[in-house]
């Protein structure tokens, strides 16, 4: 069941020169967590806030369980959404008590169930020993933990989450998205996290999507996001990635080092880019063939280069198993190739044949103790 529906949502603040959403459409599914993932600036909390009710879309419309609660013609006031939402700063009230706080959306109740309320959800997110001390009396993570128990409180249809990790230190960060997955699990509530962090997102959401200037890039699983990316920006922003330029003849990919299968099904005569992450590189032995290191960098981290000259088959020692993508213009990740400079309309030329290339393919291998990182040089 969708439990979230936004259909062609468009947003534009006054004064500003371009609009912060742009038909944007997605669903949420019931139960499961959904990542807005993008840039600063790109509309995450926008989308947020319109869920919310606290910004009103020129265009568009946003549904909640089947029922419609903005369109250009009516929207109903943020506390009639049945939507729980825990702000970035957290916005605990200083004055008031633990307790105090997460009953804060408990008026409706009688005294004796709020307190029933309040005690349970403040055992569900282990403040049960807490109650009574002021928000200036708690870490930055009890604070996080009362502020989405207050969210949570009212038993609402959807929990919003902006950006509610980026204030603690890096520690207590891992720990805390843990706990709250495991909230978010035990009360099997709709979440949506809205986030510029990617360990954040591919660590605690089911679909991802990500913005880009207001626009929907793409949505989708956390492993297609990474792994099949549906456009350039995308495969740049979600992860380290090389892109290697080529051009599709019938069933293959000619690129300036070798030629790849045409998985995609790309159109004959297609210019495209092929992206490399670095699990996708397996260093192997090949025989015949000979390799050498010709530098090495001690500095962290470790850095060589190692010089392969292909065989007569005209396979190389360091193997990328890419994936492609239609070309078009974008901005470059810190370790791509460098390419020459051209117009992004301009025509590209299927490359020459491996055996018309330098007879040396160049790697730079990035040593870590986590993972060996490659960049294609030439």
């Amino acid at each position: 069941m969708r439990l979230i529906e936004l259909a062609g949502l468009s947003l534009t603040y006054p004064n500003a020169v371009s609009p912060a959403l742009s038909d944007l459409s997605l669903d949420v599914a019931e139960g499961t967590t959904l990542s807005v993932l993008g840039p600063s600036g790109c509309g995450k909390t926008t989308v947020l806030r319109a869920i919310a009710g606290f910004e009103h879309p020129q265009a568009g419309e946003v549904r909640i369980a089947g029922r419609v609660v903005c369109n250009r013609t009516q929207c109903v006031p943020p506390e009639e959404r049945g939507v729980g939402m825990v702000f970035q700063d957290y916005a605990l009230f200083p004055h008031l008590t633990v307790a105090q706080n997460v009953a804060f959306g408990l008026r409706r109740l009688a005294p004796r169930e709020a307190a029933e309320t309040v005690a349970h959800t403040l055992d569900l997110v282990g403040l049960a020993g807490l109650a009574k001390r002021h928000p200036h009396e708690l870490s930055g993570g009890q604070q996080q933990r009362v502020a989405i128990a207050r969210a949570l409180a009212p038993k609402p249809v959807v929990l919003l989450l902006d950006e509610p990790f980026s204030n603690l230190d890096p520690d207590m960060r891992g720990q805390m998205r843990e706990d709250v997955q495991e909230i978010l699990q035990r009360t099997g509530i709709t979440a949506v996290l809205v986030t510029h962090d990617h360990d954040e997102a591919f660590a605690m959401a089911d679909q991802i999507a990500v913005l880009n200037h207001g626009r929907l890039e793409q949505l989708d699983s956390p492993e297609v996001i990474y792994h099949q990316p549906a456009t350039p920006f995308v495969a740049n922003f979600v992860g380290q990635a090389d892109f290697l330029p080529g051009c599709v003849e019938h069933s293959t990919i000619h690129t300036e080092v070798g030629v790849f299968d045409n998985v995609a099904g790309h159109p004959s005569g297609t210019a495209v880019d092929l992206m490399i992450r670095p699990d996708d590189v397996h260093i192997t032995p090949a025989s015949p063939g000979t390799a050498q290191i010709s530098g090495d960098n001690s500095t962290a981290p470790r850095t060589c280069t190692v010089c392969a000259s292909p065989p007569d088959n005209h396979s190389t020692a360091a193997k990328p198993l890419p994936r492609s993508i239609p070309s078009a213009p974008r901005s470059r990740s810190r370790s791509s190739p460098p390419t020459s400079s051209r117009s992004s309309n301009a025509r590209r030329t299927c490359p020459e044949p491996l055996n018309r290339a330098p007879n040396k393919v160049v790697w730079r291998l990035f040593l870590s103790s986590r993972s060996l990182y490659p960049q294609y040089l030439y």
